[in-house]
């Protein structure tokens, strides 16, 4: 009887195959594959979106799409791209080698993490789907600044409701990574030791669990305010619309921060490995991402120097906006001072590594210009605020992301990718980036407002040149699909050291000891 019991139990508890073994996995690498596929497909649709932005702004006039659905398109590619793509795809990394760096057998919370991931496919099919109801999709921008959405039809209370899970996921995911890196560190490990990429998304957590809740607050605010007459920011019921932007923007800098640290971390992992030496300055990476995280909370009202603020409300701003550059110039210089008289090698991860560094920094120039109040009125909703976040989030973020995954892919599917098509991807990718983007910041200084399907003929170059890029952005993505899936269905088996050597050399000299760490040199005898 007990035998028979046994068997009864075994076969209930036996793997499932198939379909059903991914929507019940615990597993966290089968998770954060999910996550990684859901960023890629996300990543499509987004980048679609782009095209058809690209596509109507390729001539002046109104040719290709309506201009209420160009509004619903810029809406839905910046939701699509920062919750679908971007996040996902970093809790997707983070699934897969939180565990594996601190030396535990999975996440914390498996189960949980189960269900973190099955909300997104639900809450992306409502989002998508609000496109298809009478009024066509949310308008309001992915601000959704009221009053624009307070008068929008049902695709708003579905992008609100969108909003609210992808909130849940994210929070419950920054839980779990929280209570993965206190509990179940491997003994000895101390917080001192821990990967670097393990402390970006130890600080990106916390900024998760501190700032989705105010996200969801103020859609909530949002909802009763467009069905129980509640007034939050009419200001004919004595509400203001100001106050949403406040509240919103409370969230959405430390947001940009959440999108952008798990990518200094991945960046962190890269350089190291092929400059053949360890990070220069690891306990001042730590300390500069803390720093940035504290920081981050702020200086939200950088967003809003054109609502008329006190000029001490516009300083304070202004000044605690500049300091942000100092801590995030401490990293530029650390990872630069990790390549200096470093053995590099130019794997495609390191390709990727460095022009992060590079682009990003750009990013963060512009970022700064921003920052002055005054020269703000004038870049305000230009095109110059829409080169500076794309220069900060795709090559910031996006391409972190991409390094990420062809340094790690070996690892994952213990095949090695193919290098040329690798190298090949990274170059068109590049290229075809700057060519869409750095236009814009021209467009912006002589005066393009951003958001809108028309401008005036004198922008009429710079925007053909930025569509012609972005098609050419968006076939070189096809490329990179192509290498991933090359990848996993076979290929050169991955050594059980994947980078330890230059791939082809016999023998490598390993990098000297660095010489300039700013400690004492040894003594000659």
């Amino acid at each position: 009887m007990a035998t028979e019991e046994a068997a009864h139990h075994d076969e209930h508890h036996a793997h499932p195959t198939g379909i059903l073994r991914w929507i019940t996995t615990t597993n966290h690498k089968d998770i954060g594959t999910l996550y990684l596929c859901f960023s890629l497909a996300m990543f499509m649709v987004g980048g679609l979106m782009a095209l058809v932005i690209r596509t109507e702004l390729f001539q002046p006039g109104l040719q290709v799409v309506d201009p209420h659905f160009f509004n619903q398109m810029t809406t839905m590619h910046a939701l699509v791209m920062i919750f679908g793509a971007v996040m996902p795809g970093f809790v997707g990394f983070a699934n897969w080698m939180l565990p594996m760096m601190i030396g535990a057998p999975d996440m914390a919370l498996p189960r949980l993490n189960n269900w973190s991931f099955w909300i997104l496919p639900f809450a992306f099919t409502m989002l998508l789907s609000s496109l298809l109801t009478a009024g066509g999709g949310p308008a309001a921008g992915w601000t959704l600044y009221a009053p624009l959405s307070i008068q929008g039809g049902m695709a708003v209370d579905m992008t609100i409701f969108a909003v609210h899970m992808m909130g849940v996921s994210s929070i419950l995911g920054a839980i779990n990574v929280i209570v993965t890196i206190f509990n179940m560190r491997a003994p000895g490990m101390t917080l001192m030791k821990l990967p670097l990429f393990v402390w970006t998304w130890l600080i990106t957590a916390f900024l998760l669990i501190a700032v989705m809740p105010v996200l969801a607050g103020v859609v909530t605010m949002l909802l009763t305010d467009r069905h129980f007459d509640t007034a939050f920011f009419n200001p004919a019921g004595g509400g203001d619309p100001v106050m949403f932007q406040h509240i919103f923007w409370f969230f959405g800098h430390p947001e940009v921060y959440i999108l952008i640290l798990p990518a200094f971390g991945i960046i962190s992992e890269i350089i190291p490995t092929f400059s053949r030496k360890p990070l220069f300055g690891y306990t001042t990476m730590v300390l500069a991402t803390a720093g940035i995280a504290f920081l981050s909370f702020i200086v939200w009202a950088h967003h809003m120097f054109t609502v008329g603020m006190p000029l001490a409300g516009e300083l304070f701003f202004m000044y605690s906006t500049m300091l942000i550059a100092v801590p995030t110039g401490v990293k530029v210089f650390n990872w630069v001072s990790t390549m200096w008289r470093g053995s590099l090698t130019f794997e495609t991860p390191m390709l990727f590594a460095i022009a992060v560094v590079f682009l990003f920094t750009i990013g963060g120039f512009s970022g700064l210009m921003l920052a002055i109040t005054p020269a703000d009125f004038q870049y305000h909703d230009t095109y110059f605020v829409v080169a500076h976040f794309h220069y900060v989030l795709f090559s910031g973020s996006i391409m972190a992301m991409m390094g990420g995954a062809y340094y790690w892919l070996p690892k994952w599917t213990g095949h090695m990718y193919d290098e040329k098509l690798g190298k090949a991807h990274f170059w068109s990718n590049t290229i075809f980036f700057n060519i869409t983007f750095f236009p814009q910041h021209f467009l912006g200084l002589a005066g393009m407002p951003r958001r809108i399907p028309d401008y005036a003929l004198q922008f009429t170059e710079f925007n053909v040149i930025s569509s012609i890029g972005a098609f050419g952005l968006g076939l070189s993505q096809l490329l990179f699909v192509y290498v991933v899936i090359k990848c996993v269905r076979g290929g050169d088996k991955a050594s059980d050291e994947v980078w330890e050597q230059p791939r082809g050399l016999e023998w490598t000299v390993p990098s000297p000891a660095p010489y300039h760490t700013f400690e004492t040199p040894p003594r000659v005898a």
